[in-house]
């Protein structure tokens, strides 16, 4: 047994290992072969060409293609870096961390409220199959699932802040009690798009699971309900949903980013789209990086639990 889990966690590791290359591989050309002279674009069409050879040496664009990848995958390797920011002066990496805990508490927030509601949801309608609220739970999340964030956004806050005034229209109040209760709104409305695919993936494999024999034999041997539901029906249904939830957590994070805007918060997705408007390429190139590793690590710490619930999973 010991000997699997060392190799289900080995192919693990290193497919995680390759996807990483490839992302970061990726992400060097795709901003290289973007149309137009990145200089230029920074600096204006009427810059001197004192000041564009400069920023060409500082950004290290005058070297060739493979010294600058050697470059870039020193400074990502080594330092967790892509270099100094064209905007700020400063490495990418300060920026990105300084801004970081707003959107991870976002993220938290958003996941957590997605998790709690689609159980609650999934369950009432598998173990109300074909009833009124079976029907329902099914028809609404289809609805909110077809409205974009950014629209559902800004009707919570017409309704809950600007009607209300339940909470603040944007921004973030002080302390670590205000930052929470002003991301309360944003996290709900990144969650509407996480919802449905979930409620509708876990409502399916718990119908599937109960009916089951061995939950028969359960419910036989008088196990109260909630045990039978909570314990082994969720157990043997739950692996295909955490697997959805580790494929649409870049969704998460795309639609976290976009949420931000709305709301006016100050975290990644605002430096990432003033680093966009700023041609601000290796500004953009860290984000991407870390938004990318960061799905990468969750990922396989998610396609490791899932092993380690249903141990079918360890030969895929």
């Amino acid at each position: 047994m010991k000997n699997n889990s060392y190799k289900t966690m080995t192919r693990a590791l290193i497919r995680a290992a390759l996807v990483i290359a490839l992302v970061t591989a990726a992400v060097f050309l795709l901003i290289r072969l973007v149309p137009g002279d990145p200089v230029v674009m920074v600096l204006g069409e009427h810059a001197t060409d004192e000041a564009v050879n400069q920023l060409r040496e500082q950004l290290h664009l005058n070297d060739s293609l493979g010294q600058q990848f050697l470059i870039f995958l020193q400074n990502v390797f080594l330092h967790a870096d892509t270099g100094n920011s064209i905007k700020y002066g400063v490495s990418c990496r300060s920026l990105i961390l300084q801004y970081a805990p707003v959107t991870l508490l976002l993220v938290v927030m958003s996941m957590t409220i997605s998790i709690v509601i689609s159980l609650l949801l999934s369950f009432t309608a598998a173990t109300h199959k074909d009833g009124i609220a079976d029907h329902l739970i099914r028809i609404i999340p289809i609805i909110a699932h077809g409205m974009p964030v950014f629209w559902i956004g800004l009707i919570l806050i017409l309704i809950f802040s600007v009607n209300l005034k339940w909470f603040p229209v944007g921004g973030l109040k002080k302390g670590t009690a205000g930052m929470i209760y002003s991301l309360i709104l944003p996290s709900i409305t990144v969650s509407f798009g996480q919802i449905p695919p979930l409620v509708r993936s876990l409502r399916e494999q718990l119908i599937e699971t109960l009916d089951a024999d061995f939950v028969l034999t359960l419910c036989a041997a008088k196990l109260p309900r909630r045990v039978i539901l909570w314990k082994h029906v969720l157990h043997n249904a739950v692996v295909p949903t955490l697997m959805l939830l580790s494929v649409n957590l870049s969704y998460l994070i795309g639609g976290t980013l976009v949420v931000e805007q709305v709301f006016a918060v100050k975290g990644i997705g605002k430096l990432l789209f003033e680093a966009i408007s700023n041609r601000d390429f290796p500004l953009v190139e860290g984000i991407t990086l870390y938004c990318a590793f960061f799905v990468i690590i969750i990922s396989l710490i998610v396609d490791l639990i899932a092993k380690k619930i249903d141990p079918r999973m360890a030969k895929v």
